[in-house]
């Protein structure tokens, strides 16, 4: 009996001990990649949240003497700063001088001319783990431009904050674009680093080309870890709860309801002037990356997830649908709950979810309706993970 329950005394140790372990992003694992880099001219395709411990990967490497030639930035820009869908123009960094390249906007993808005269393009930027969040379609284009232009491309893998489970409606091509390029859920459960490698694998890259890729993993890493992300990912998303509940409130992004762009709680809450229960009420203002928010200066009604337990939530491993059916059903004008441009189509990924929202579907049979693409994702997802 003793020996037994020594046994189980050890398991539970080692088990609190792992979890006791923070995730260790790949940037922090120079010993990996700085030889890599050695003699060559590098183009870095980072933002904020590109950090070395406190210290921005461009200044580590430099400080490393890594010729670094220039910075592509993605949505937001390399500091982080701009709103959402906000053009950011080509500049230079005020502190090193290099130039920066943006690759939002009508320039998304890398040229020739961009990468003439680059050894290797290193990608590392935070992701959340949700299809329509816009650093995934940059990695894409900078795949493909790196295998059309024989530029190799090493990604340093960050934990995946969203990366314990899988759902959502599996994007159809017809509805491809910058929120959505890949045939992949809304929730697809793997980090940067294994993402790259199902592009490659699966050749979704455009004409089925594959980059000279190369992943650095991260460590102490599974799919179930939590991991509290250091810096906030883009300015809408400032804390833990705004990404747990980013990928089933973003979808009203495509609809007349705020996700409380223009609060001090982005993703946390959501409403409406016109929303029929009056109990919660908030009033979007112009703020720092949310210049021009739905509703500004008009008092809204809505629900306070703010408080939620959203590490309770965590464990259901799935989107949570009753937001969206909530917000239609206190909507008085429900021909108008979705915007005239059809938005909500490219974050579903079709124009199902919004048929299914509109005919009063239960959340059940929305689900089901996902599983057939759901388990064929699956499938395809195993190949790629790194950690288990």
């Amino acid at each position: 009996m003793n020996k037994i329950l020594k046994s189980v005394a050890l398991i539970l140790f080692l088990s609190v001990s792992l979890l006791a372990k923070q995730s260790v992003p790949a940037a922090k694992r120079p010993n990996l990649y700085l030889p890599l880099l050695k003699g060559k001219s590098v183009a870095l395709v980072v933002n904020h949240s590109s950090l070395v411990g406190r210290e921005h990967l461009v200044d580590f490497l430099l400080k490393n003497g890594i010729k670094v030639h220039k910075i592509f930035a993605p949505e937001h820009g390399f500091r982080g700063k701009a709103d959402a869908g906000v053009h950011v123009k080509n500049s230079r960094d005020t502190k090193t001088n290099l130039p920066i390249v943006s690759l939002y906007g009508k320039h998304k993808k890398p040229t020739k001319r961009d990468l003439a005269g680059i050894d290797l393009i290193l990608f590392d930027i935070q992701d959340v783990g949700v299809r329509f969040y816009t650093y995934l379609s940059t990695l894409h284009y900078v795949m493909e431009a790196g295998a059309q232009y024989h530029t190799p491309v090493v990604v340093l893998d960050r934990p995946n904050p969203n990366g314990h489970y899988i759902d959502g409606p599996v994007l159809q091509k017809k509805y491809r674009s910058f929120v959505g390029l890949d045939p992949v859920p809304v929730v697809y459960g793997m980090t940067i680093g294994e993402y790259a490698q199902m592009l490659n694998g699966e050749r979704w890259l455009k004409g089925g080309v594959k980059a000279k890729l190369t992943v650095i993993p991260l460590t102490n890493y599974t799919h179930d870890s939590f991991y509290s992300l250091p810096v906030k990912p883009s300015p809408n998303l400032p804390n833990d709860r705004a990404v747990a509940l980013y990928p089933s409130l973003a979808f009203f992004e495509g609809t007349v309801i705020s996700a409380g762009r223009g609060t001090k709680k982005p993703f946390q809450l959501y409403g409406a002037p016109k929303y029929r229960v009056k109990k919660f009420s908030f009033v979007p203002r112009s703020r720092a990356g949310a210049k021009y928010p739905k509703f500004k200066g008009e008092r809204c009604y809505g629900v306070d997830l703010s408080r939620s337990n959203f590490k309770k939530k965590r464990k259901k491993r799935e989107l949570n649908l009753s937001y969206l059916q909530d917000a239609y059903s206190n909507c008085p004008d429900k021909k108008r709950f979705f915007l005239k441009n059809r938005f909500i189509d490219k974050l579903a990924g079709s124009s199902q979810l919004r048929k299914q929202i509109s005919s009063g579907i239960s959340e059940s049979a929305i689900r089901k309706s996902w599983q057939k693409d759901l388990n064929r994702f699956k499938r395809i997802r195993k190949k790629y993970l790194i950690y288990p």
